[in-house]
């Protein structure tokens, strides 16, 4: 009887095949399909065989028909976006694939592929169609709702629209489709979540992700618990902050093994547990981002099944809790970027099925227990951004199963090579991602390193191992990316990597290496893409026809010695990004080849260099490069044109000249992009032009130090996002423009040595009260200082000195904060972070202080300074501007104040120079002057000061010079202040003592003169060949003298015409 059974089920399957391969497409749904092509975009001609020459569209490609009644069964029209393998690159917080050109190339090829166009209708028609597949496309021109007859398509039991270019709300008739068990809208839908889902009772399968910045919203999810079928449920961003029994209504689902909550916004936690939790089933659970609580919730660590937990980013505080032990099964667990501190847990080393351990970015501390040799399950371990300290256990050579190993910015303070003596016997052969930056190594690599074979990524950037690379970083033959800068390497590095075909990314900058590469010593990095080498005493020695090997997407080469000829072998450069040849030594012009290949560049910098010639001799066509740094070369003639692409542009000391009119007004039918914009130190002249208006982007302007002659431009003002302002140096004249004052977003203005006129306007105070700096120094303003510039919180610096200000100096100066213990600065920087492309513009300032000038850059933004000096300010220093506890130059020197010092001067605790030389003041110097035990310059001299110069650790040092031109006594001066208006001594008899005494000094000092004077004179008359050798000797040093003076002033001459 079996027998019988088997031969009638082969002749059923065969009969079935028969049918199968003789089945013929059934005439009108192959009529819809032709019709649902027709309104689809098909770029990849993917459809190309939809046509009525094959009429079985059951042959179609991406159609699947029942094989017995011949019905279209199947429609797999989606479009798999490529999915990169992606590792990080934490010192330029950047992304690096493992083969970035490759996938760039499939992102542009899936981009092309995507299927365009409408879904028509008639796709209803298709009424035994049980699967559909339209995700990874772009439908309806993105953005548009999913058409409302897909909700007729009773049929469905698997549906994907997946990021498939629609966007829109989900309507209540998803409930009809009851037969779906699979359903994939994520990043398609927006608005509510309707509870008619709960109908789809077959559903195994739900993914509604969505995008943060617009996220689904539920405003509850009792629906939940009718999927009693549920396997796999996605809500990442989904807003569940009204859904209060969230918890119950997923702890229902008994059959749920995957969760994903991902970013979603939860309620506030109820400390009280829900009474039952069915969901025992589940495998994964991922509730990162969520920043819900502060602790982990204990029903979490009920869930036995577990084998992934994922909790990163939710600021969870406190020791790693002890319930997680209990979660014995568990394979992955990320923790990390959340709050947690005290010691490693000790119970997390008893979890031996553990494979991928993540706790960076926390503030956990203690040392590495040497228990985690327990962990042989263990493939990723992962520790970065810590607090941990010591060094690495030993028993972490028992992992043999690691492959990725991040230790990154931890205390170890241990010798390199101990590290490596750790992994070679066992991890060695496995490993492929080894990150030890910022760890406190010291000692020096050797030949242990060449045993790391399948290595893929090595960092052990930023600590402080030195010596030569050794030779046998050459049998790392599956390195991709090697990063070894801010170390004390040195030698030859290409010695050793020569010979690493696979290299990708090489970083080695800010080392020690010397020596010359010659053109063999990188033959072989053929796969080179990105190559950061900047500062250290290298030469590229190659020939005029050299044609690298590899094409770079971004080279830094800054300090190498490239020239003097500019580098022609960049011309074979085919896709650059970004260039950093600054400093290099070339002593040539740019040539027109160079633009051209580099067109496409989002940076180039050659600043720092000799380069010569005029620039917009070799444009052909106006810059389009994002960032173009060309400062400090020797680049002259007229300013080049630029693109609209251009977003920061520095020309910075160079000899450009003529009139700023071509390159400014130019382009007036569309804004510039431009972001920075830094001409400083050249011999442009003319007026500044009125062109402001197209240029609304630009944040950071800087013309000082060139010949512009007139008055500021009204259209400034136009700037909104203006926040640096430099014309220092220039011969501008007039009044500061009203229009001026719309520039509220200004951070340092800086107008300084110009030959500007008015009074300083009150609405400077105003309106500008994110300022920084504010320099009008050397200008012909005049009038008070206006009160209202008290309300500038901000204000750091404060130069208003050599002008023609009057009246007295304003008493409200106890309100700028900034100079104030509470509100000081403590970043050294002055910069903006607003650059679209360019990160962060650091901006300088020449101050005058200690009496003379330097540039300030580095600490500015600790920098506090009121100069006020050479006016004509009048009235008592107020006591108010003792109240500045973290003021560091004060300069009121030339002007006219009277009165005395302030008592309070001795609450100026961080005051370092005080000058008040050459006014009225009057009275003794407080003695509170000597509590100021950072004081390096003190400079009292020319006014009516009298009394004893009080004594302290600081005030003796000075020089005398800076307490002259007063009635004062005692140290530094060597006045005796016990003999100041004492009467002459007489002696015991009564009689004036001294009085007619021979005063011997005059007497003998008279008589030494006559007797010199005829010692040398009376030879000369008496003897006339003396005389005649005595004046030739005269007749020659004379010469001499004047041979120097014209030396002099003719270097004089030549150098001011260089500078021209």
């Amino acid at each position: 009887m079996m027998n019988w059974w088997i031969i009638w089920s082969v002749w059923l399957l065969t009969l079935g095949f028969g049918v199968c391969r003789e089945i013929e497409c059934i005439p009108s749904e192959r009529e819809t399909l032709m019709k649902l092509k027709h309104h689809l975009k098909d770029p990849s001609n993917r459809l190309s065989s939809w046509n009525h020459n094959n009429s079985n569209c059951c042959q179609w490609p991406l159609v699947v028909c029942n094989n017995v009644t011949a019905h279209v069964l199947q429609l797999h029209l989606n479009t798999s976006p490529p999915t990169p393998e992606i590792y990080e690159y934490y010192e330029f917080d950047d992304l690096i694939f493992e083969d970035e050109e490759a996938y760039y190339e499939a992102i542009v090829a899936y981009e092309r592929s995507q299927i365009g166009g409408e879904i028509n209708p008639c796709l209803g028609d298709l009424k035994h169609l049980n699967y559909l597949d339209l995700s990874g496309n772009y439908l309806l021109g993105q953005g548009t709702p999913i058409p409302a007859f897909l909700w007729t398509m009773t049929s469905l039991t698997h549906l994907n629209l997946s990021l498939a270019g629609f966007q829109g709300k989900i309507p209540p008739q998803i409930g009809n489709l009851s037969n779906l068990m699979y359903l994939d809208l994520s990043f398609a839908a927006n608005g509510t979540i309707p509870s008619q889902i709960g109908n789809l009772s077959n559903l195994l399968y739900l993914n509604l992700r969505t995008h943060s910045y617009e996220p689904l919203f539920a405003q509850n999810v009792d629906w939940l618990s009718s999927l009693s079928k549920l396997e796999y449920l996605d809500l990442g961003y989904t807003n569940l902050s009204k859904s209060f029994h969230w918890l119950q209504a997923v702890g229902s689902l008994s059959s749920l093994k995957h969760l994903y909550l991902r970013g979603c916004r939860l309620p506030l936690p109820h400390y009280s547990q829900p009474s039952a939790l069915n969901f025992t089933s589940l495998l994964t659970l991922d509730m990162s981002d969520t920043s819900l609580f502060s602790f982990v919730p204990k029903w979490i660590f009920g869930l036995a099944k577990l084998v992934s937990l994922q909790l990163r980013g939710n600021n969870i505080q406190g020791p790693i809790p002890d319930g997680i032990q209990n979660l014995t099964l568990l394979q992955n667990l990320d923790l990390s970027e959340n709050l947690l501190s005290s010691s490693i847990l000790d119970g997390l080393y008893s979890l031996g099925h553990l494979k991928f351990l993540n706790l960076e970015y926390n503030n956990l501390n203690g040392s590495i227990s040497n228990a985690l040799g327990n962990l042989t399950s263990l493939v990723g371990l992962h520790l970065s951004y810590n607090q941990l300290e010591g060094k690495i256990p030993t028993s972490l050579g028992n992992l043999c199963n690691l492959r990725e190993i991040g230790s990154s910015y931890l205390k170890l303070n241990q010798q390199v090579n101990e590290i490596l003596q750790i992994l070679a016997p066992c991890i060695s052969h496995g490993l492929t991602t080894l990150r030890l930056q910022s760890s406190q190594l010291s000692g020096n690599l050797t030949d242990e390193i060449g045993v790391f074979k399948n290595i893929v990524r090595l960092d052990f950037s930023n600590n402080s191992i030195g010596g030569a690379l050794p030779r046998s970083f050459g049998k790392l033959s599956s390195l991709k990316a090697l990063l070894l800068s801010k170390n004390h390497f040195t030698g030859n590095p290409f010695e050793s990597l020569k010979s690493l075909s696979n290299l990708t990314y090489l970083s080695i900058f800010d080392n020690l290496f010397q020596g010359i590469v010659k053109e063999d010593d990188v033959a072989n990095l053929m796969r080179l893409k990105y190559f950061m080498a900047r500062g250290s005493n290298l030469t590229l020695k190659v020939g005029p026809n050299w044609h690298p090997s590899f094409q770079l997407t971004y080279l830094d080469m800054s300090s190498w010695q490239l020239g003097p000829n500019f580098p022609s072998w960049l011309l074979s450069q085919n896709k650059p990004q970004g260039i950093d040849i600054s400093n290099t030594g070339i002593l040539d012009s740019i040539p027109t080849w160079f633009w051209r290949t580099f067109s496409q560049a989002s940076y180039v910098n050659l600043s720092h260099n000799h380069i010569f010639g005029e620039l917009a001799t070799t444009l052909r066509n106006p810059i389009s490069t994002i960032t173009v740094d060309l400062n400090t070369n020797h680049l002259c003639g007229k300013l080049p044109y630029l693109s609209n692409n251009v977003y920061w542009l520095d020309l910075s000391s160079n000899s450009f000249s003529g009139s700023m009119d071509d390159f400014l007004c130019k382009n007036l039918d569309k804004p510039m992009h431009l972001e920075l914009l830094n001409l400083a130190s050249n011999n442009l002249s003319g007026q500044i032009p009125d062109c402001w208006k197209i240029w609304p982007f630009l944040l950071d302007v800087n013309l000082q130090s060139n010949l512009f002659v007139g008055n500021l431009p009204p259209s400034i003002g136009s700037l909104a996002k203006l926040q640096f302002l430099q014309i220092r140096n220039n011969s501008l004249s007039g009044t500061l423009p009203t229009t001026l004052k719309k520039n509220i977003q200004l951070i340092s203005l800086d107008l300084g040595e110009n030959n500007l006129t008015g009074t300083i306007p009150m609405w400077v105070g105003e309106r500008f009260i994110n300022l920084r700096i504010l320099g009008f120094r050397s200008n012909n303003f005049s009038g008070h200082i206006p009160n209202e510039i008290c309300g500038m919180s901000h204000l750091q610096v404060l130069d208003l000195a050599h002008n023609k200000l009057s009246g007295n100096i304003p008493s409200c100066f106890n309100h700028l904060n900034a100079m104030t213990i509470m509100n000081k600065s403590t970043d050294p920087l002055i910069q903006t972070f607003d650059y679209s492309y360019s990160g962060s513009s650091i901006i300088s300032m020449p101050l005058w202080l200690k009496g003379r000038e330097d540039e300030y850059k580095s600490f500015l933004g600790l920098v506090t300074n009121i100069d006020l000096s050479n006016n004509k300010l009048s009235g008592e220093i107020p006591r108010e501007i003792t109240y500045l506890n973290e003021l560091i130059f004060l300069n009121l020197s030339h002007n006219q104040l009277i009165g005395h010092i302030p008592q309070s001067i001795g609450n100026m605790k961080s005051i370092q120079t005080i000058d008040f030389s050459s006014n009225q003041l009057s009275g003794d110097i407080p003695p509170t002057i000597s509590n100021l035990s950072f004081l390096s310059m003190l400079d009292l001299s020319y006014n009516h000061l009298k009394g004893k110069i009080p004594t302290g650790t600081q005030v003796q040092t000075f020089d005398a010079s800076n307490f002259i031109g007063n009635k004062l006594c005692g140290p530094p001066l060597l006045i005796n202040c016990s003999s100041i208006g004492k009467n002459p001594s007489y002696d015991h008899i009564g009689k004036e003592s001294h009085r007619h005494e021979v005063k011997w000094f005059f007497v003998s000092m008279t008589f030494g003169f006559i007797m010199g004077f005829w010692i040398v004179i009376g030879p000369l008359l008496i003897c006339k060949s003396w005389r005649y050798a005595y004046f030739d000797f005269l007749d020659h040093v004379w010469f001499k003298l004047q041979y120097y003076v014209d030396v002099v002033s003719l270097f004089n001459v030549v150098k001011s015409k260089i500078v021209m």
